[in-house]
């Protein structure tokens, strides 16, 4: 299962930090940044199970980001 989510993360060094905080709590799931994209997309591939957004956006909360899922149709390259 794969989510997209629009983020405010906007640096390459919070990027990193976070794609690392995301594999301490859920490892096996597969992260990127697609910072070059207007809504600063977070990619999450999970092929174990679904992805617990819930959880993963209070994550990022707690780093201070934000992140809102969105819908198939939206922002994707």
């Amino acid at each position: 299962m794969i989510e997209i989510f629009k983020t405010n993360v906007r640096a390459q060094s919070h990027a990193e930090m976070l794609i690392s905080q995301i594999h301490k709590v859920f490892n096996n799931y597969e992260v990127d940044f697609d910072l070059d994209d207007r809504n600063n997309i977070l990619r999450i591939k999970s092929t174990a199970e679904a992805v617990q957004s819930s959880h993963l956006i209070s994550l990022l909360r707690d780093f201070g980001f934000k992140a809102e899922l969105l819908n198939d149709s939206c922002c994707t390259k």
